[in-house]
């Protein structure tokens, strides 16, 4: 017997059940059909982040950054990339904190970028700092 789990898709944030052995397998949502994983990062406002975070069972990864940033702006490349490891495993989520001031400041974001690993709705894990993408995925596997 597989165990299920919640997946928030990307696109239209409708919650969908699946089977953990199908996660490999790029299902799509079943409300608007897209992919549920694309293997690229997401820009997400408050709602989109309280729902992937609080509502998914699939570990979320974010990245806290600003357009003015020099190496938020170095880092994205790299994050991006790291998606395309970390997906359908850890879904990756990208906020700005100057158009979505109060999640960064729910999580006392200081420094940016900084990266912050949830799991079942917790922050489990932080680091401050770009970093490239086989950094981001050792740090990520690390952390869960």
């Amino acid at each position: 017997m597989s165990t299920q789990l919640h997946a928030v898709c990307p696109h239209c944030q409708a919650i969908n059940r699946l089977s953990k052995d199908k996660l490999n397998a790029a299902p799509n949502c079943g409300k608007c059909k897209s992919a549920l994983f694309t293997g690229v990062p997401f820009d997400v406002n408050q709602a989109q982040f309280d729902r992937q975070v609080n509502k998914g069972d699939v570990p979320v990864l974010v990245d806290f950054w600003a357009s003015w940033c020099g190496p938020c702006k170095m880092m994205a490349p790299e994050f991006k990339q790291a998606a395309s490891v970390l997906e359908p495993h850890v879904r990756l989520l990208k906020v700005n904190t100057e158009t979505e001031q109060g999640i960064a400041a729910r999580y006392n974001i200081r420094s940016i970028p900084t990266l912050m690993l949830f799991k079942n709705g917790k922050a489990i894990a932080t680091q401050p700092g770009a970093m490239q993408a086989k950094q981001i995925v050792q740090w990520t596997q690390a952390a869960l």
